[in-house]
């Protein structure tokens, strides 16, 4: 399998993706890749603008991506620390004790505990996802919407858009359709959903 290629590569590729596309360049939510990627948001930032992030340990990234992916959880199901740690205690089989200070970013986990949170988190980069540095992680996040942008044939949205003229518009983000591009794009959608009327006699 060939390597990725490196961030400033993958950048530079999308930059031209999105001026070639016509969309607007504010694409890539900071916030939302510092979800994704359990980086702080000041790191993405300074990546995507090609600086470089703080020097930091392999242990301070596994310490501080499970704080953030603890406090992410917590927000998303409304449950305390102490719930969280109990919860990963029982699955895990670690004390409760342990498991709130590697939660709490203040312990470094064992390999087979890391691996443990693994699975409970959902991560599907597994280990690397904890270790790898910043720039490795961001540009790993990034490459799936390199290949939207790179191939829009693989992307049902993309290529309705690119098809009916209307690569101006991401819906999301750019939020500025003419009625007349619209009428297009939803006509371009049912054509491709609704079969036509022999075809559904058939």
């Amino acid at each position: 399998m060939a390597s990725p290629p490196p961030l400033a590569e993958t950048l530079r590729r999308l930059d031209a993706a999105v001026q070639e596309k016509g969309i607007r360049s504010d694409l890539l939510d900071v916030a939302e890749l510092a979800a994704r990627t359990a980086l702080p948001a000041s790191t993405v930032r300074t990546l995507l603008r090609g600086g470089a992030p703080p020097d930091d340990s392999v242990n301070d990234r596994v310490r501080t991506r499970i704080a953030a992916l603890a406090k992410a959880s917590m927000t998303t199901t409304g449950t305390r620390m102490s719930d969280l740690a109990s919860d990963i205690s029982r699955r895990l089989g670690v004390s409760g004790y342990w498991a709130r200070q590697v939660c709490d970013g203040k312990k470094v986990p064992s390999v087979e505990l890391l691996h443990g949170l693994v699975e409970y988190f959902g991560v599907e980069e597994g280990e690397a996802f904890f270790t790898a540095p910043a720039a490795d992680a961001l540009n790993r996040a990034l490459l799936p919407l390199l290949r939207k942008l790179e191939h829009p044939e693989n992307d049902p949205v993309l290529a309705l858009m690119d098809r009916y003229g209307v690569n101006s518009a991401d819906l999301r983000m750019h939020g500025s359709l003419t009625r007349e591009q619209l009428e297009r794009l939803l006509e371009g959608v049912l054509r491709s959903v609704v079969p036509p009327e022999g075809a559904r006699d058939q």
